[in-house]
């Protein structure tokens, strides 16, 4: 399963709050929700992602295996 958790790990760090997400980065309230419910996102909205923040994928998706 792909989790987001490194993604809301960075923001913490960066101190980015999901408001700032939406109005500053513009990112849609539908990816966000995505997002916070690991729910499919497409590749290009990860990479649109990493190019906003300047990171790696690894900063953005992680793989459990849920067996």
């Amino acid at each position: 399963m792909i989790v987001y958790t490194p993604f809301w790990e960075m923001l913490k760090k960066k101190d980015i709050t999901q408001y700032a997400l939406i109005n500053h980065y513009k990112i849609s309230g539908e990816t966000v929700y995505r997002l916070k419910n690991n729910k499919p996102v497409s590749l290009n909205r990860i990479d649109d992602l990493c190019k906003i923040f300047d990171c790696n994928v690894e900063n953005i998706i992680k793989f459990e295996n849920n067996n």
